[in-house]
Order: structure tokens, then C-alpha cells, then sequence
């Protein structure tokens, strides 16, 4: 499940957080499943402030969704490559075209734009070198756009849950 993103939509967000609403972004982060008994128990509050104040961190765009992690190497998915691009071109077409044909390829699981030598980095899963190969050759390069492509890869993650501080400290 999705919501509505305000930094898109012009939309100002709340100017502090609390340290209730920071308790209950990090105990979602840690665990999106529990219900709305367990997370109020966990932040002192009973269940109808608790569920208020989710529902508005939402809302606010604090939480834009919740999604099960699945396991790539579970799943046969043995490599990840990072892949840096360089584009031909620079106009906005272009980059329009690049993105928008990017969503459409699932292997593609992040794509970042950066600034330096490239312009693009993907994080891409494939079952083997072989099918990454072949998926280089007949998708990446064939991309509008692609100048250049240079991969690496993974040997082992060592870190891969994305958990956003919240702490005071650091917002």
C-alpha cells in the first residue's frame, strides 16, 4: 500500500516530530506488522491516539508505504550488480525516456541520479553472471540514452535494511 507523496503535491509537512511520533516511525520501521494494540503499547499510549497519530504521519508523507523484505537469494536471484550509466545526452526528454522505461523493467530494483563521471546507478538482481550478461546487452544498452555502462559487483551486502534515523540526534 501506497500514499500520496506531499513533497510532490506542494503539500508542507508537520515542523517537528515528536518524540512519540519518532518512537512510532522507528518501532514501523523495525516491524511494520504490528497491530495497532502492540505498537501503542509499545509508544505509552492507548490504541485511538496511537491509530491518529499513524494515520497522520501518513498522511504528512512520514510513512509512504509498508512492504514485506523478500530474500533475493530465497527467490534465485544469486547476483547484484551496481550499474553506473552515462547518458549521450543531457536534455529533459531524454532523462523522461530513460526513467520512465526504467520502471518498467523489474530486474532494476533502484535507480539513483548521480552527480559525477555518470549520471545514473542501478542496483540490478540477476539469477546468475550469465543472465546478468545477457540482460546487459539486451536491455541496459538498449535504454534511450545509454552512452556507457559499467558494472560491479556484489560479493556480500553488509548492510541492506534501509532504516532511516529518527532519533532526535539526527531530525
Amino acid at each position: 500500500m501506497k500514499f500520496h507523496d506531499p513533497l510532490k503535491t506542494g503539500q508542507i509537512l508537520p515542523n517537528a516530530l515528536d518524540r512519540t511520533d519518532r518512537a512510532l516511525l522507528g518501532a514501523l520501521q523495525d516491524n511494520a506488522r504490528l497491530t495497532i494494540s502492540e505498537l501503542a503499547d509499545s509508544v505509552a499510549l492507548t490504541t485511538s491516539p496511537c491509530w491518529r497519530r499513524v494515520k497522520l504521519l501518513e498522511e504528512s508523507g512520514y510513512i509512504t508505504g509498508y512492504q514485506a523484505i523478500l530474500s533475493p537469494k530465497a527467490l534465485g536471484f544469486g547476483v547484484t550488480a551496481f550499474v553506473s550509466i552515462m547518458m549521450d545526452s543531457h536534455t529533459k526528454e531524454m532523462a523522461r525516456a530513460f526513467e520512465r522505461r526504467l520502471m518498467e523493467i523489474p530486474e532494476i530494483v533502484a535507480c539513483h541520479n548521480i552527480s559525477g563521471r555518470y549520471d545514473f546507478l542501478l542496483e540490478v538482481l540477476a539469477r546468475d553472471l550469465e543472465s546478468f550478461g545477457e540482460f546487459a546487452r539486451e536491455t541496459l544498452q538498449s535504454l534511450p540514452g545509454v552512452k556507457e555502462i559499467y558494472s560491479s559487483f556484489s560479493y556480500k551486502a553488509v548492510k541492506e535494511k534501509r532504516v532511516i534515523p529518527v532519533s532526535e540526534k539526527h531530525i
